[in-house]
């Protein structure tokens, strides 16, 4: 893999998204379903923030643990939105950044996953799984200019 590339070479370009008002059972269902870390959060493709996998799990944190009552526990997730726990003002990039750039957005940031935007609309998404992949397939990291 150059990592002198375009990110767009290696981001998720299908992409499943959930407005702000989607419940937090709607997050919760596409982690556990698509087995995603990530969900970005859009209003006509404009991304507003990002729920993690971590953001869920601090939600869910201590519930349920001592036999609490599952109905409860539905009704928490379906009424509280996605926007009270996704995380707002990410890093983001465009589809013509270079890979390198998001090498070193992800070693200085806690979030595993760039929203990548170009005029004003999410197009895509990368993730610290999509360059290890990628180096796996390659073999190789490289940064040379074609």
């Amino acid at each position: 893999m150059n990592l002198l590339s375009p990110i767009s070479t290696i981001m998720t370009k299908e992409l499943l998204t959930l407005k702000p008002s989607s419940s937090i059972a709607d997050a919760a269902e596409i982690f556990k379903k698509k087995k995603m870390h990530h969900i970005p959060i859009v209003i006509d493709d404009e991304l507003i923030g990002i729920v993690s996998m971590t953001d869920y799990l601090f939600f869910r944190r201590g519930f349920l643990d001592k036999g609490e009552d599952q109905k409860v526990e539905n009704i928490r997730m379906n009424n509280y939105e996605v926007s009270y726990i996704m995380t707002k003002g990410i890093a983001i990039m465009e589809s013509t950044d270079r890979i390198n750039v998001a090498l070193e957005i992800f070693k200085e940031n806690i979030l595993h996953a760039i929203p990548i935007v170009d005029n004003g609309k999410l197009v895509g998404i990368v993730t610290t799984h999509d360059i290890i992949a990628h180096l796996a397939k390659d073999n190789e990291a490289y940064a040379e200019y074609d």
